[in-house]
């Protein structure tokens, strides 16, 4: 686990998850440093100023005002490098010559390992008179006891509870979430406990009510699945038509994350699991993209890549190994966390498709990565460049490089489809209610076409996850 930190946690990153084009000015960042401490049960404590989460789209995007953004359903990344796949990144790159910029975003600390909640969520707040508010979903709060638990951690420090948050975050919930908070001057911390919509509805309310006082909201993660949504400097929420919107500032990186594998036990495995192929979906998709830095986003990416190759089977197994969460919890991280504020555009097209697919038919993002990502790694291994990149990824998911190419990046796509299929996430379109007559309007949202070659290419791709009549 040693050389996990040590390759992946030089630094930090981070990247959202929706396909868009921003038209939004360069937004600068400050450097910064990372300090790292950790021993053999995964306790740690990363701290460091200024870390990003970079973009996810391909779709549209507007910026009505500086940071404030819309675009059609869409959005986030991941790390690994177990003791036996110490295989160096750099020598592999096939950029040639070695050349970028990584900005570095506005993340303050990360812990993680046993009981990290119980032990630093205080010492986190900003002051000693700070008050937090907390926003989670309605199954955390009814479900669980973390909760209750988080409530009187908190005791004369809590200033309430809004654990309303839907999938894919509404925005009447937001609304209502915002209307409590804004009635109480003491609050200044938000504290989210969940996956992706409590995160991101936390940001978005962190962002109106800066709009209004000019004040940010301190903000303290603590995520329940691998969506990685705390490394992202963009908050994605959909409006009353089903439309996906979003806001998006360097600020909204929370202030601190929290990995505590405790409260990840109480996550469903299923949800755990397919996230974590979200968090896949971020690596592999940043090592393709043009602007990803080499290091530390695409070091990271293959590190997160191969850990959680690796480290969902073995949660398959045994889904109460808090080692094993622990890892994967790194993992989501260094998929996305590493992204740095200067990355431009979205991810690549299994996002703009997990966009096309989400919200607009009540899809989590994690099970659109796993319809998606295998099929899309398949088809950009016919592209010589992205073929190039993906198969960097072949040692990392157990396999020796053959010297072609395209033919090793599309050993890579089928061996993410036989994870999904060994995960037990496989499945079709039907399955969850999407006809074949949407086949045109998934495409157009996916591309922003409606014919072409890059329409017809993804076209085929999008008409294979629905399967074939009689076939399972």
């Amino acid at each position: 686990m040693n050389n996990i930190l040590r390759n992946a946690f030089t630094k930090q990153l981070g990247i959202p998850q929706l396909p868009v084009r921003v038209l939004d000015p360069q937004l600068p960042a400050d450097t910064g440093f990372t300090r790292l401490s950790a021993n053999s049960r995964l306790n740690g404590f990363v701290q460091r100023y200024n870390h990003y989460s970079a973009l996810n789209a391909a779709q549209y995007i507007r910026l009505p005002q500086r940071r404030c953004l819309t675009y059609p359903p869409l959005f986030h990344c991941t790390y690994h490098s177990p003791s036996s796949h110490n295989y160096s990144t750099m020598t592999e790159s096939t950029i040639s010559p070695l050349s970028g910029l990584w900005q570095p975003t506005h993340l303050q600390k990360l812990h993680y390992g046993p009981s990290t909640v119980q032990t630093h969520l205080l010492s986190c707040l900003p002051t000693d008179s700070s008050k937090a508010f907390i926003i989670t979903g309605n199954s955390l709060a009814i479900k669980t006891p973390l909760i209750k638990q988080l409530e009187s951690l908190l005791s004369t420090r809590h200033a309430g509870t809004f654990s309303k948050i839907g999938e894919h975050a509404p925005v009447a919930d937001l609304d209502a979430a915002t209307k409590l908070i804004s009635e109480d001057g003491s609050v200044d911390t938000v504290i989210s406990v969940g996956g992706g919509s409590p995160i991101d509805s936390a940001k978005a309310i962190s962002y109106r009510l800066h709009e209004k006082t000019g004040n940010w909201l301190h903000h303290i993660a603590i995520p329940t699945t691998l969506s990685a949504s705390e490394c992202t400097m963009m908050a994605g929420y959909t409006e009353s038509n089903g439309v996906k919107t979003g806001v998006r500032a360097p600020e909204l990186v929370p202030s601190v994350v929290l990995y505590d594998s405790a409260f990840a036990l109480h996550t469903p495995e299923r949800l755990f699991l397919s996230t974590g192929m979200r968090a896949m979906d971020h690596a592999v998709e940043l090592l393709y993209h043009g602007y990803a830095s080499e290091m530390p986003a695409k070091w990271c990416a293959l590190q997160a890549a191969g850990e959680l190759y690796q480290g969902l089977r073995e949660y398959k197994k045994n889904p109460k190994d808090e080692q094993t969460i622990t890892r994967l919890q790194l993992a989501a991280f260094a998929s996305l966390g590493f992204l740095g504020t200067n990355l431009k555009g979205g991810l690549g097209l299994s996002h703009s498709l997990g966009y096309a697919l989400g919200s607009p038919y009540g899809i989590p993002h994690g099970i659109t990565s796993c319809l998606t990502l295998g099929h899309v790694v398949v088809l950009k291994s016919e592209d010589g460049k992205a073929a190039g990149q993906v198969a960097r990824l072949m040692p990392f998911l157990g396999e020796k490089r053959s010297g072609d190419d395209r033919k090793d990046a599309r050993v890579v796509g089928e061996k993410i489809l036989g994870l999904v299929k060994e995960l037990g996430l496989e499945g079709d379109l039907g399955g969850y209610g999407v006809g074949r007559d949407q086949l045109h309007v998934i495409v157009k949202r996916a591309t922003g076409a409606e014919n072409g070659e890059v329409y017809e290419r993804v076209k085929g791709l999008v008409e294979g996850l629905w399967k074939e009549e009689g076939k399972l």
